[in-house]
């Protein structure tokens, strides 16, 4: 049941004093508290951080506030668990690039993300953000990515899987092009070092496969088109387009409650990344996504690109609008099916991509899960207390003794999932920054006719 009574806190902020430059502590008071524990709002509460971790949260009456905290009033707000981007893209350590994509994210409220395109510079970038020598969320990072163009056998797919494992990498991710025998050689070597791998589906392996072979990850859906398809059909195993789109009038859906069951049943999580498919193959025309508010703090020559590879894919032979509505409505069906069938959903958008700006793109994303049949809550939970499950960490929740990772929002997210964007302010390990300071971060990255 959902609670949202409040009662007044009469003088409450008068008898508080904020030591905010000496302040060892974070206290949020008088905050509405979606703790993700449950479908419920706990108002009228005081939630004391302390060194990054949670310390105290109750009723706001008996929690004490530290003498040395720095108060954020959280009256009429909501204190929500730090999103995670399960699917993004990070560049070098050592580009220019990165400050933005990771001040966009933070502001956005996002406080981790899983590099899905690994390099041996973000195995030092991780443990820099870690250390706080470099402003950014958590990362989990893969390895450069096992495809086609970088394996040659399985003999080499074994090396170069133990291989990333010794450096250090947190999973392997696995690309379009492998062989069989190849696949089956990353899975085995990956399973025995206890190390996850994910991605792509090569289509010689197939989804039913991957699931068999303890796939962690199957990202985008991919394959999943393919194996929806009747076994006598021309198209199976063909070209399929973009994420197989051009298969979309010859999938059956009577198959796809049984390939959900089986994703349930082998423990393999989705990221659906639902916003990389619909802003790039849905009616929604070029002149509208460009002019998002969001866009302009993209550089104008990424923008174009990605200008560009929409036209091409409404321009691609045999694509057709109708084809394109077919496949998103399959796509979403797919999605409630898996989270029907007890398959772990996974939030990412894959950022950033065509369209994707990072941060930006995980609240669309959050949008399109809730149009696939997902309550607010349960698509929060696909960002917040499922991935704590899915990494086995201490976040995920808003709970003393849990990481302190959160995301302050001037509105219940759990009535209206677009108010997850309307944020106050972020804590990113214990550490609090308010929405005008993120702003002011950002401002160096708007366009020269935003200025």
């Amino acid at each position: 049941m959902l609670h949202t009574m409040k009662s007044p806190i009469s003088l409450l902020f008068a008898l508080l004093v904020s030591q905010t430059a000496t302040a060892t502590s974070t206290a949020f008071v008088n905050v509405n508290v979606v703790p993700m524990s449950s479908h419920t709002v706990v108002t009228e509460q005081t939630v004391v951080v302390e060194d990054g971790i949670i310390i105290a949260i109750g009723n706001v009456e008996t929690v004490s506030v530290p003498l040395d905290a720095e108060v954020i009033d959280g009256t009429d707000r909501y204190l929500i668990p730090g999103l995670a981007e399960m699917h993004a893209h990070v560049s070098d350590a050592n580009s220019p690039d990165l400050d933005r994509t990771f001040s966009l994210f933070i502001a956005n409220g996002v406080t981790t993300i899983r590099g899905m395109l690994g390099q041996p510079s973000h195995l030092r970038l991780r443990q820099q953000i870690k250390n706080g020598d470099v402003f950014g969320p958590r990362l989990v990072t893969s390895g450069p990515s096992f495809s086609g163009n970088s394996v040659s056998g399985a003999a080499d797919a074994i090396r170069k899987v133990r291989a990333q494992n010794e450096a250090g990498y947190d999973f392997i991710k696995i690309h379009a092009g492998l062989s069989a025998a190849e696949f089956a050689a990353i899975a085995d070597t990956a399973n025995e070092l206890g190390m996850p791998f994910g991605g792509h589906v090569p289509v010689a392996v197939g989804v039913e496969k991957a699931l068999a072979a303890g796939m962690a990850t199957i990202d985008h859906l991919d394959g999943y088109f393919a194996a929806l398809m009747p076994p006598d059909s021309d198209g199976a195993g063909g070209y399929g387009g973009f994420l197989d789109i051009l298969l979309a009038d010859d999938v059956g859906g009577n198959r796809i409650d049984a390939i959900a069951a089986a994703s349930a049943s082998a423990g393999t999580w989705n990221v659906p990344t639902l916003s990389l498919f619909e802003h790039r193959v849905s009616e929604v025309t070029v002149t509208d996504l460009r002019s998002r508010p969001e866009m302009r703090y993209m550089p104008r020559s990424t923008v174009n690109d990605w200008v560009a590879a929409k036209e091409r894919q409404l321009s691609e032979r045999g694509f057709n609008p109708q084809l394109a509505a077919r496949a998103i409505a399959i796509r979403r069906q797919l999605i409630h099916a898996l989270h029907k069938a007890g398959a772990g959903l996974l939030l990412g958008s894959d950022a950033p991509q065509v369209f994707n700006v990072p941060g930006f793109s995980l609240h669309r994303e959050l949008g399109f899960l809730v149009k696939s049949g997902l309550t607010p809550f349960e698509a929060l939970q696909t960002g917040t207390t499922a991935v704590a499950e899915f990494f086995g960490t201490n976040t995920g929740m808003v709970a003393a003794g849990r990481e302190a990772d959160l995301v302050l929002l001037n509105a219940n997210p759990l009535e209206d999932i677009a108010n997850t964007r309307r944020i106050h302010g972020v804590m990113v390990r214990g550490s609090w920054y308010s929405a005008a300071r993120l702003e002011n971060r950002l401002s160096v990255y708007l366009s020269s006719a935003d200025r």
